[in-house]
């Protein structure tokens, strides 16, 4: 049940900024509440939850195609964690690989 409540890590360059603060985003699934996510994020990356914010993302509609045919995106949600002091998770550091 764990595995299935958080799909992603969520990854822009705003989400990147908040992780040097302690905060990271995931895409977790629909039915997901606070409790769960928590859970989950503790289990995966053995580290202390502190709080938890979530949100719900509508779906965007789009014109797909030749004929133009209207398409709708399903709504997801999206959750904010943050860790304990002097924690982080490992997919959300980015390293600079020196190109030669």
């Amino acid at each position: 049940m764990i595995g299935n409540i958080i799909i992603r890590p969520f990854l822009t360059e705003k989400t990147l900024t908040l992780a040097t603060k302690g905060w990271y985003t995931f895409v977790v699934e629909i039915f997901a509440n606070k409790y769960t996510v928590a859970h989950a994020v503790e289990e995966l990356y053995g580290v202390k939850v502190i709080d938890v914010r979530m949100i719900r993302m509508p779906g965007k509609t789009k014109h797909v195609g030749k004929s133009r045919v209207t398409v709708e995106a399903k709504e997801w949600k999206k959750a904010m964690v943050e860790l304990q002091k002097g924690q982080s998770i490992d997919a959300f550091q980015l390293t600079k690989e020196k190109t030669t």
